[in-house]
């Protein structure tokens, strides 16, 4: 009691006599609290014993020991009443019990222990969660903007914490300088690592966990590409355009942001589901001509994807088509030798015949950027070998045939 007031005296002179009146009123006020916490125990406790003070060894104390405690040890501490804890069983046990938890409840134990917590956000426990529900959306370029979110933030970080670390720091140099004159200013010294388990978001950090929460959170925009972006738009359909992406974990469905082309703004839409997203399967650039190395192999009834954009302003997206035969073949296929021609006819079956959109010749050997400002631009062809994804446009397949 006497250490508390001798404290409190001490940094009442040093208030008066020096300019750090902002650095000081919060420690203030947390020794005046202490203060009048620790008088009334000690009133109550010397009413309670009748002034006398107990020399049993099991009486309570009036006032926790000025020792200084070690939070991490604490926390390893197992029960002393006997009963088995999970930290008792041996490490293999573990393992295969935090492999069965769901990334919530994973995250739930990584507050348990300090051990616990590296246990819990190592990488082999999150990878297959991750595959599982972030698997079909995120692609390399998905990556990228991690590593550059990363990036950018902890040099953001650096940045802002030199000004708000700095009135932190004063504050622990005042209570380090503190707690050689009373050990229980020690009590008060912030930790550094915030406490175990207790976080105002999720820990932004190399790891996958960290990515899976940040996805998880909403925070992280990441590319991706879009199936008949803007609600099915007929304009759209049968197509697949890059988008940037954030989860809405309380829809279970994305926000999505749409590049600016030409007089249109950034278009948003909302309430994407999961079956119209997928990772880009090539690294090119929604801006950039796609180099096509199929077209060699490209023979009737193939399933392609071709570049198309209205003009040259607009960005590339990815339009579902077959390939066709010539007009000199009647699409027998003993006789067809279409795969011998120059020529490509590439048909979008989803719009009617006679239609502008419906047909589309491209040279085999020479094929570049083709198209005017009427009826729009093809690029870059891609052959489409995985079931999975044919059987995707498939599904996507409108109900009517368009114009």
């Amino acid at each position: 009691m006497l250490a508390l007031v001798a404290t409190f005296v001490f940094s009442c002179l040093l208030f008066l006599s020096k300019p750090c009146a902002r650095d000081m009123r919060l420690f203030l006020a947390s020794i005046s609290q202490q203060l009048a916490l620790s008088l009334l125990g000690f009133l109550a406790g010397y009413r309670l014993l009748g002034g006398v003070a107990s020399t049993a060894a099991d009486a309570m104390p009036l006032m926790p020991s000025f020792k200084r405690k070690r939070p991490a040890a604490k926390l390893e501490t197992t029960d002393t009443t006997g009963e088995p804890s999970v930290l008792d069983l041996p490490e293999l046990a573990i393992d295969c019990i935090l492999a069965k938890l769901p990334p919530a409840e994973l995250r739930n134990m990584a507050a348990v222990s300090q051990s616990m917590r590296e246990r819990c956000r190592s990488d082999h426990l999150w990878e297959r969660h991750m595959s599982d529900k972030w698997g079909s959306v995120l692609g390399t370029a998905a990556r990228d903007e991690w590593r550059s979110y990363l990036s950018s933030s902890t040099a953001a970080g650096g940045g802002a914490s030199g000004c708000g670390s700095a009135g932190s720091g004063k504050h622990r140099r005042w209570l380090a300088a503190l707690s050689c004159v009373c050990p229980v200013v020690s009590w008060m010294r912030p930790r550094a690592d915030g406490g175990a388990g207790t976080s105002a978001g999720p820990v932004l950090d190399d790891s996958i966990m960290s990515w899976y929460l940040h996805l998880e959170s909403g925070k992280l925009w990441f590319p991706a590409q879009v199936y008949n972006r803007e609600h099915g738009h007929v304009g759209f359909m049968m197509s697949c355009y890059d988008a940037e992406l954030s989860y809405d974990f309380r829809t279970d469905t994305f926000h999505a942001r749409y590049p600016p082309h030409g007089r249109r703004t950034v278009v948003l839409e909302d309430g994407v589901q999961w079956d119209r997203v997928r990772a880009p399967p090539v690294g090119t650039l929604a801006h950039d001509l796609h180099a096509s190395d199929c077209l060699h192999e490209l023979r009737p009834g193939a399933n392609i994807e071709i570049q198309w954009r209205r003009n040259k302003e607009f960005p590339y997206g990815w339009w579902y088509g077959v390939v066709g035969h010539l007009e000199s073949c009647d699409g027998n296929e003993h006789f067809c030798r279409c795969y011998l021609s120059d020529t490509v006819v590439l048909e979008f079956n989803q719009y009617t015949p006679g239609s502008r959109w419906r047909q589309s010749l491209v040279n085999r050997k020479d094929h570049r950027e083709e198209g005017n400002e009427s009826d729009g631009f093809y690029g870059g062809i891609r052959k489409l070998q995985d079931k999975d994804e044919i059987s995707k446009w498939k599904q996507l397949w409108p109900t009517d045939i368009l114009e």
